[in-house]
C-alpha cells in the first residue's frame, strides 16, 4: 500500500493542476502578445478633480444672481465609477463601450430675505461612451503590460437640483481623452490604471428670474481611476500562435 501512495497523490494532484492552468494561474498558458480578437471587461473606481470656477465667475458676475456676494466654498471633485466592455478589432485597435456615473454636491451663494444664504445643489451624471483605443504589449511584469490611448464620446444624462427648486436635466455629449495601462498578472486577470480628461457640462437653475443665465456646472476635468480587468481569449475561429 505504501508503494502505491506516490501514485495516488499524483493522480489526486493532476485535476488541481489542470484547473489552475485553465484559470491562468502561475504555470498556466501565457497571455497573448498579439491582441487581435481579445475581449475584456474592466471595472474602475476613482476620483475626478473638477474645477467649477467658470460657474462661480458667471454666478457672481454682473449678470449673475449673486453679483457682489461672497462666494461659497466649492468641492474640488467627486468619486466616479466606470465599466468598460471592449474588443480588439486588430492587434493595435480596440473598440468599446463605457458605462459611467458620478455625483457631487455643490454649494452656491444666493441672496435671501435676511441676507446671503448658501444652498446645496446636488448634481448627477451618467451615460454610455463609444471609444476607440490604440494599444500594444510591452514585456513588463508577469504577463506583460498593455498601454493604451483613446478617445471616447457619447450621450450623457446630467442634472442638478438646487435646494428648494426643481430638477434641471438634459442629455449632453461627453468627450473624453484617455491614457492607461493594464498590468497582466495572468492570462485573464490584470490591474488597470487610467487617466481621463473629460469635457461635460450640465445646467443650473438661477434663483433670480430676471437673471436666468444660462448657468452650467462641470462634471469633466481630470479623472484618475484604478480597477480590475478580465480578458477573454480570442474566439476559436481566430486562434493565436501563443495559445
Amino acid at each position: 500500500m505504501l508503494r502505491r501512495l506516490p501514485l495516488v497523490l499524483a493522480l489526486a494532484a493532476a485535476p488541481v493542476s489542470a484547473l489552475a492552468q485553465e484559470d491562468g494561474d502561475l504555470g498556466g498558458p501565457p497571455a497573448p502578445t498579439n491582441l487581435d480578437g481579445v475581449g475584456r471587461i474592466t471595472v474602475l473606481a476613482g476620483y475626478r478633480l473638477t474645477s467649477n470656477d467658470t460657474l462661480q465667475d458667471a454666478w457672481h458676475g454682473a449678470n449673475g444672481p449673486s453679483n457682489g456676494l461672497e462666494r461659497a466654498p466649492m468641492s474640488s471633485g467627486a468619486p466616479v465609477g466606470v465599466a468598460t466592455f471592449a474588443y480588439a478589432m486588430s492587434d493595435l485597435v480596440e473598440v468599446g463601450i463605457d458605462l459611467f456615473g458620478t455625483a457631487q454636491n455643490l454649494h452656491l451663494t444666493e441672496p435671501g430675505p435676511d441676507g446671503p444664504v448658501i444652498r446645496k445643489a446636488s448634481t448627477v451624471s451618467y451615460g454610455a461612451l463609444i471609444g476607440l483605443r490604440f494599444q500594444g504589449v510591452l514585456d513588463i511584469g508577469p504577463q506583460g503590460l498593455v498601454p493604451y490611448a483613446g478617445i471616447l464620446t457619447g450621450p450623457t444624462v446630467i442634472s442638478s437640483t438646487r435646494e428648494g427648486s426643481s430638477i434641471q436635466e438634459r442629455v449632453s455629449q461627453a468627450w473624453v481623452g484617455s491614457l492607461g495601462g493594464t498590468l497582466r498578472l495572468s492570462a485573464n486577470w490584470g490591474i488597470t490604471a487610467e487617466y481621463r480628461f473629460t469635457f461635460l457640462r450640465g445646467p443650473v437653475e438661477s434663483p433670480d428670474p430676471k437673471k436666468p443665465g444660462p448657468f452650467s456646472f462641470s462634471h469633466g476635468g481630470n479623472w484618475f481611476a484604478l480597477g480590475v480587468t478580465y480578458a477573454f481569449a480570442p474566439d476559436p475561429s481566430r486562434p493565436l500562435s501563443s495559445f
